[in-house]
């Protein structure tokens, strides 16, 4: 993951009050992704 989007990821979890930013500053790349997808990204199955 890019720097930019790692930052875009963070600060969108941090302006839904997710996370704050000391606990984004310490998860891996795969963490952010994965939370961003978990309260982000829509699946076709959530319009089933």
């Amino acid at each position: 993951m890019s720097q930019a989007e790692r930052n875009s990821k963070a600060q969108k979890l941090i302006e839904q009050q997710k996370f704050n930013e000391n606990e984004i500053s310490k998860m891996t790349d795969p963490q952010i992704e994965y939370y961003h997808w978990l309260y982000f990204d829509d699946s076709v199955y959530d319009y089933m």
